[in-house]
């Protein structure tokens, strides 16, 4: 039985009765089309219960290994069966991806995240890579990986390296899922995200909008992500960055105001998850921007590219939280703490380290 089959996972009601995990397609159906002004009132309520309105976690995002995947995801530069130009290097070094995530921290990153090109990871690199969580996790970060797929042992070696967050987006419904990759099953993506759970790590988990789908899809895919039996704790919401040379080049443009909707119904379904404005930011204005944190968004990856392809520069960000009054979420270190950036961190800010 594949897991668009099954029955709603019960309520998980164990840490909070507010979290449910027995929605249905339907509720989720009649949330998108809610009025745009209540859908977003219903939102706001429902954030500012589980968080600071006026708060956003920063993320920074490094390909640690880029290119020559042999995987066929229609939106991804990063395939060896698409012709993009992109230039194929090797795992980094790990004083390399040590000396990006200080930088990084400095800058006012709290959770420093690593991307790597593999359909799963090799065993030859799994001692670089968990050096790497070793080596993040020293300077006080909270530390997120994506790497493919993972055996039970991989899985294991991660979490005893103190890994905090493993990625593994869903992309999309299971019944577009087929459109748009067929190197890997929707089920293969949620063994891995059970192999994740299994060990004790935190799930970051979410999709990409703008890719052909309908809003079905999109009711779809924020089902799945809320009948998990616990919610991710990191839902990142992409927009489609149409890369020449990829399958979805010549896609349309995603309409602003239903990503907004998506954003807020994912709020709506896991409440207590930070959701986060992840890839295709470039292409959103500043209200695009104001509108996503009004509907829920209060993540967002910070810096100016994300794996291989372009992200606001961070002065753009910097001026834009500041014209909204948005503060970053304090970072809590694990270590003796680094000066921080006074852009990011005013002494008279309610949300000063």
């Amino acid at each position: 039985m594949t897991h668009s089959d099954r029955t709603p996972a019960p309520a998980n009601t164990s840490s909070n009765p507010g979290i449910r995990s027995d929605w249905t397609p339907g509720e989720v159906a009649e949330l998108f089309e809610l009025p745009f002004n209540d859908l977003l009132f219903r939102a706001q309520a429902v954030h500012r219960q589980y968080f600071d309105p006026n708060a956003v976690q920063i993320s920074t995002l490094l390909s640690i290994k880029t290119g020559a995947c042999p995987e066929d995801c229609a939106y991804c530069p990063q395939s060896t069966r698409f012709d993009t130009g992109l230039s194929v290097e090797e795992l980094m070094d790990v004083q390399a991806v040590v000396d990006q995530a200080q930088q990084a921290r400095q800058a006012g990153a709290t959770r420093f995240c690593m991307g790597a090109a593999w359909r799963s990871p090799k065993d030859r690199d799994m001692p670089a890579v968990l050096a790497m969580v070793r080596g993040v996790s020293a300077l006080g970060m909270e530390t997120c990986m994506t790497l493919g797929m993972l055996s039970d042992s991989q899985a294991e070696a991660l979490a005893e390296a103190g890994l905090d967050y493993y990625n593994h987006n869903l992309d999309t419904s299971p019944e577009y899922y087929r459109e748009i990759i067929s190197t890997r099953t929707y089920d293969d993506r949620l063994q891995t995200l059970e192999r994740v759970r299994s060990v004790g790590m935190k799930v970051c988990c979410g999709g990409i909008l703008g890719m052909g789908e309908q809003r079905m899809d999109r009711v779809g895919l924020l089902w799945q992500l809320a009948t998990l039996p616990t919610h991710p704790e990191s839902v990142p919401i992409n927009q489609l960055v149409r890369v020449p040379g990829t399958p979805l080049a010549d896609e349309a443009d995603m309409d602003a105001l239903e990503f907004v909707r998506t954003i807020a119904v994912a709020r709506i379904l896991m409440p207590a998850s930070h959701v986060r404005l992840s890839a295709g930011r470039e292409e959103m204005s500043e209200e695009m921007h104001a509108l996503a944190f009004m509907a829920g968004a209060n993540s967002i990856f910070y810096g100016d590219k994300l794996l291989t392809t372009a992200n606001p520069e961070e002065n753009r960000d910097l001026q834009l939280l500041a014209k909204l009054g948005i503060s970053p979420e304090p970072l809590t270190l694990r270590s003796a703490p680094l000066d921080p950036d006074p852009r990011f961190y005013d002494a008279s800010s309610p949300h000063a380290a």
